[in-house]
This record gives C-alpha cells, structure tokens and sequence, in this order.
C-alpha cells in the first residue's frame, strides 16, 4: 500500500490487480484493505496484513482527488493552446507546480489511465463485494458520474461472498455499475478446498457463480493446476471441470501452482507432505480438465506462470487476455497441451533439469 500526496490532492492505491487490468491500464480505485479471509494456504499476499473497510467518504475524496488532478490538467492544456490534450508539455508544467508528481507511481497511473482514454477501472484489494451493497451502490453511482468515459469497472470477488449475497442485492451492484468480477475458484475438489483453507465448497463456488452470472456480471474465475499435487491431481482435474461446466464462465483463467515460500502450503511441500508435479504432469492434468470441460467459456493463460514450452523452447500458449473460445478451439487447446507434452517427455530422455518460475 502507498499513499500518494499529490500537492493538494491524496491518493491510497494497494499493490495487486489482475494482469488484464494491467493491460488497458486501469485506473487502481481501494475500497477495501487487504483480504477480509486472509487464510489461504498457498497465498502469502496479505498474510502480515489486516483487512480493513474503507468508508464511502475516504473512497469519495481519491476519486476527488484523481477528477481534481485531472481537470487541472485539462486546464493548464487549455492555457497552452492544445484543446485539452494532455501532452508532454503539459506534464511538465504541472510538475512543475507540483514536484512530488516527478516520483509519484500514482500519478504515473493516472497519466497511462487518461492516455488510454479512461476506459477501465479496477476496485481494490482482495474482495470489494464485502462492503455493504448500499455503500458499494453509492461509490459506484459517484465514481460513473464523476468519469462518464469510464466503459468497465472490474474487481476481484469471494465465491463465499457471492454465495452469501441476495440475488437482488447482486442485480443492484451490477446495475450500479460493476461490470466484471474476478474469483479465485483455485480447486472445484472439497479435498482441495479443505486442505488450502479456501473456506467455501464446490457447491457454494457454483451457487455464487451462477448468482453473478444471473446478474449480468461478465465473470472470470481462476483455477490452480497443480494444487492438488501428485496426490489428489486427478481429482482436482475433474472436479474443477465439473465446478465451472456449472458455472460457465466468460473466463477461466489458469494459473499454475507455485509454491510461495513463507506459505503454510510451502512448509507442506518442504515437509514432504505435498508432492509436485512436474510440467510434464501438470499439462497432463491440464489436459484432463479441458476433456472434461463443457463449456462456451474463453480459456485464458495470461500469467507468467504458464510457462510450458515447446520442443523449440516457445510458450506453448498465447498470454494473450481473450484466449481461446470454448468449445470451438476446445481440440486446438488439446493438441497444443499434446504437443508440450511430448516436447516435455523428450527434455526428460535426455536429462534436463526441471525448472520452474
């Protein structure tokens, strides 16, 4: 976390976002601190952190904030002649004014935001959805009148906090202007769930997926190849297939398991109570959960963690955010996990070393 003062204005910003958010340079907005779980055993990303919610005047004041800055921005490229454009020029004669803009990262956000036309914002930290829906409701409804250029606002999202919230009260928030949530599925396993401390069971991932669903929100959910290791790795395939057929998801995002060090997960693992797979295993468990898959979902490896590669030493998978459209490129997919398969299987012959990111 860090909190930017920008000569008048103030700005609080956490650390994490999603990598598509990165990618059309979202506007980071923190409406909640940290994660209101927080016991996940594989997740070390708020663990010497507490969750805290943010009140509807704090989260009020950053937008103010980010408008104030924005507009006077606007302002001095009105003074220089270029029709509100906001150009090097500009930049320079508001730091300038403002010297502590020159080492600000919220700044730096703010300027890529407005390059790319203020389309996208991304509400932090862990799970947003845990403010009340009322106060949620109202920041969103300030936040879209306060930028009408704004085309998406995202956040990451509980399936347990999805189960828990009404069907209404999820069409409201969505109404007001929350278009895409991101949930971590992990595992659609109960072993799995029970051993990483996830909190929520297969059922209440599907119940909360269907709610979000049914309330319009376009919805990604993420799955862990390889947390279940060498012991519980086809179980996990399948019944996370299982989980999110029930689902279907616009998105389902892969991001393979890396055990963190400092995670109880990772003392498992160092204890020998956790056994890894290898890539070649991996991709022969990714490959059983897309048999399995049914779904109209886009398959997404948008991670540095998927990291497969073929016999030239080239990613297997694009990285790119879209994917790859279930089920029309559902045997494309298949053959590409194939071929790094056997690209694997060959590395193996001939005594190279495992390595993992």
């Amino acid at each position: 976390m860090y909190k930017d003062i920008i000569g008048p204005y103030s700005l609080e910003v956490g650390m994490y976002r999603p990598p598509s958010e990165g990618g059309s340079h979202s506007l980071l907005l923190r409406f909640t601190r940290n994660c209101p779980w927080n016991k996940c055993t594989f997740c070390g990303m708020y663990k010497q952190e507490k969750f805290s919610l943010r009140s509807v005047e704090e989260i009020k004041g950053d937008i103010n904030s980010i408008a104030g800055l924005c507009m006077e921005m606007q302002d001095i490229a009105g003074d220089l002649g270029y029709e509100g454009i906001i150009n090097r020029d500009v930049i320079y004669r508001i730091i300038e004014k403002y010297p502590g803009l020159n080492t600000s990262d919220g700044f730096g956000m703010i300027l890529n935001w407005v390059s790319s036309g203020a389309k996208t914002v991304f509400l932090q930290d862990a799970n947003s959805l845990i403010m009340g829906g009322d106060n949620l409701v109202e920041v969103l409804h300030y936040l879209r009148d306060t930028f009408p250029s704004i085309e998406r606002v995202t956040t990451y999202a509980r399936s347990k906090t999805l189960f828990r919230k009404t069907q209404e009260e999820l069409n409201r928030i969505q109404k007001a202007g929350l278009d895409r949530l991101h949930v971590g599925l992990e595992s659609g396993d109960s072993e799995v769930l029970k051993r990483i401390k996830k909190g929520v069971m297969p059922e209440e991932h599907i119940d909360g997926g269907q709610k979000a669903m049914k309330a319009g929100f376009q919805l990604s959910e993420y799955w862990m190849p390889g947390l279940g290791g060498k012991e519980r790795w086809e179980n996990h395939a399948r019944h996370t297939a299982h989980v999110l057929n029930d689902i279907n998801p616009h998105y389902i995002r892969t991001r393979p398991f890396s055990p963190w060090p400092g995670t109880p997960i990772y003392d498992e693992y160092a204890r020998g109570e956790l056994t890894r797979l290898t890539s070649e295993e991996q991709l022969e468990e990714l490959r059983l959960m897309v048999q399995e898959l049914n779904v109209t979902s886009k398959l997404c490896f948008d991670h540095a963690n998927n990291y497969w590669t073929d016999k030239d030493g080239q990613l297997l998978f694009t990285h790119s955010y879209e994917g790859y459209q279930m089920p029309e490129k559902k045997e494309k997919v298949l053959k590409i996990i194939e071929r790094g398969i056997i690209a694997n299987k060959g590395r193996a012959e001939y005594g190279y070393i495992e390595m993992f990111l």
